[in-house]
């Protein structure tokens, strides 16, 4: 299964941001948004759903709360 970041705005809704990578692993995954957050912010990302295949590893993750 491959890990992919779903973005959305404040109410959880999914919007359009940068083409999500996809990942091998949660670790990849998580050391990505680590280095990508603000750009996302600034792209209009408010949250992140992180995915693996079709599943929900944990969802509505705030990007404000990392600033």
């Amino acid at each position: 299964m491959m890990w992919q970041w779903r973005y959305e705005n404040a109410d959880g809704v999914p919007v359009p941001g940068p083409k999500s990578e996809e990942f091998s692993n949660q670790s990849d995954a998580e050391t990505w948004l680590g280095e990508n957050w603000r750009g996302l912010l600034d792209a209009g990302v408010e949250q992140v759903t992180l995915l693996e295949g079709d599943d929900v590893v944990y969802a509505a993750m705030s990007l404000r709360a990392a600033e």
